[in-house]
């Protein structure tokens, strides 16, 4: 009988949500064994670790919360090495997983399958993470540190919460940080020196970014996305980039893999999908198309 896991975090703020319209209707399925993985108060690479043991080869992981329980998820899926389909429903802030397969209700899980091909973040040389959909380095990616005070947290149980305070707290923050530091330290891209007051890098690879800027169907390459540097400190191009990302598409050259390579040793933070996390002493940061492909579900 073909096993479901159901990932799901109990603190979000969607959690009656997600048991209301995917957890309690698992409960009826015919023909399938389900079960359940709760997120751990832990870290994610501990909780991607617990639930890649888990996993069996034709299993369907059905991730049912916002983009930091789909990268447990699809990491669980990679690291498992298992022949196991991921499947993506929205109950986070932006979604941009589940936007980029189309999945929306509980009985899309059962759509067909498609293949993604993730991006690989390797630093010095040891994988930090598979992103999906896409990754900041940056102002962009510490700004998303935000979202985990606890003022936040209770904004974002609100309906009316989840879509102003979202945007709203962002700008706020912008504003109050963004010529208080250098976000990152002087470096080259691809061996090309970059403008000492480049404040950001993001590399795109799904239909969309933070909800509202609009990627591609690089995900469905092996080999190809698109990657950007800026220096979003200064407003008005701030404003040029998200012009250009919500009307027509988010700025970007084609790559096959990008090298950022440090002058001196450095502090930068990184943002894959809503998970933020910061990097001491590090001297290379490189991006590419995994070697492993994910199987997903998608409309």
């Amino acid at each position: 009988m073909q096993r479901i896991i159901i990932v799901y975090n109990p603190r979000s703020s969607r959690f009656s949500d997600v048991k209301k319209e995917v957890l309690d209707p698992a409960k009826n399925l015919k023909g399938y064994m389900v079960g359940k993985y709760e997120v751990e108060k832990t870290n994610l690479d501990a909780n991607i670790a617990k639930l890649s043991k888990l996993i069996k080869d034709k299993d369907i992981i059905v991730s049912a919360g916002g983009d930091a329980t789909g990268i447990i998820a699809s990491n669980g899926i990679l690291k498992s090495g298992k022949d196991a389909t991921l499947a993506v429903l929205p109950y986070g802030n932006f979604n941009d997983l589940s936007r980029t397969l189309g999945t929306k209700k509980f009985e899309d899980i059962f759509n067909t399958t498609n293949k993604l091909y993730p991006l690989e973040i390797i630093v010095d040389g040891k994988l930090f993470r598979y992103a999906t959909c896409y990754v900041t380095i940056g102002m962009t990616a510490e700004a998303v540190k935000l979202y985990d005070t606890p003022t936040m947290r209770r904004k974002l149980k609100t309906d009316f919460g989840r879509k102003i305070s979202s945007y709203t707290e962002l700008a706020g923050w912008y504003f109050r940080h963004r010529h208080k530091k250098q976000f990152i330290p002087e470096f080259k891209l691809n061996g090309v020196l970059q403008h000492k007051d480049t404040s950001d890098y993001a590399a795109l690879n799904g239909r969309s970014m933070a909800r509202v800027m609009k990627g591609g169907e690089d995900y469905k390459d092996p080999k190809i996305f698109r990657s950007e540097t800026d220096r979003l400190t200064n407003f008005w191009r701030l404003i040029r980039l998200m012009f250009k990302s919500v009307f027509v598409r988010t700025p970007g050259s084609e790559t096959t893999g990008d090298t950022i390579e440090f002058l001196a040793p450095a502090t930068v933070e990184i943002q894959t999908e809503g998970e933020w996390k910061k990097f001491e002493n590090i001297k290379k940061i490189e991006i590419r198309k995994g070697k492993k492909c994910l199987k997903v579900i998608e409309s």
